[in-house]
């Protein structure tokens, strides 16, 4: 791995995508990849997806993995492992994480503080003004719950208002929404969080390491919480306990 910075676990596949900046994460450089690695840890293929520029976020919808790259989102056909579509998005500056509702791919910018979505074959903004925002998670009720400077925050896109969850966990990275009232949630520093009915329980520090806790996922069936360290290079697993 070089700077991991996301990581997301393929259910149907049984895989895990890592998202590798290489680059400066935000220099359209050509150098950022996107590799698989088995569940066991071991590196299935370093270099499978090859010519992008400073991948983060990913989501899977429909055999494709979309992957924010700066200022747009790009489609890769899981298949074949192709890049069958680049979606640039006006006035981008940071797009960051991707998730998707069954329906449809949204994902945020953390320069602009807006969240977008891809319906369709054309991208809209569905949020905007919301500070530092980066994870981003659909509960199954296809609920938006999203993480910024002001913490977790359920997001209603009907009448554009945010909802606290939790205050403290603010300038958060990833977010897992593991049932109703309980979230994992990360910061990049080198922080990882349990919030449990509004309350936060720091579960892994390693800021004392250096060690980056950047863009995490979930693998439920073996209760692993995925943790890309970014410049340690490396995805660190670690059982989930509580």
């Amino acid at each position: 791995m070089t700077t991991a910075e996301s990581t997301l676990y393929d259910e149907e596949n049984n895989i895990i995508y890592v998202s590798n900046i290489q680059g400066n994460h935000s220099e359209k450089d050509g150098e950022g990849f996107i590799s698989i690695l088995r569940p066991d840890g071991s590196v299935s293929q370093m270099n499978w997806v090859t010519g992008l520029n400073a991948p983060k976020g990913m989501a899977i919808m429909d055999g494709k993995l979309y992957v924010t790259d700066i200022d747009e989102l790009v489609e890769i056909n899981i298949a074949d492992s192709t890049v069958t579509n680049r979606y640039p998005v006006q006035g981008a500056a940071f797009l960051n994480d991707a998730a998707t509702d069954g329906e449809k791919v949204y994902f945020t910018d953390s320069e602009t503080g807006k969240v977008h979505v891809l319906e369709n074959g054309s991208v809209n903004t569905v949020a905007e003004g919301m500070e530092g925002i980066n994870g981003l998670a659909f509960n199954d009720a296809g609920e938006m719950f999203v993480l910024d400077g002001k913490g977790l925050r359920k997001y209603n896109m009907q009448d554009k208002t945010a909802e606290p969850v939790n205050e403290t966990v603010t300038g958060g990275d990833g977010l897992v929404i593991i049932d109703d009232s309980t979230y994992i949630a990360s910061r990049w520093q080198g922080e990882v969080y349990l919030i449990r009915n509004g309350n936060e329980q720091l579960l892994l520090d390693t800021k004392g390491e250096e060690s980056n806790t950047a863009d995490i996922d979930y693998i439920e069936e073996e209760q692993l919480v995925l943790v890309p360290t970014f410049l340690k290079n490396r995805v660190a697993a670690y059982k989930l306990d509580y």
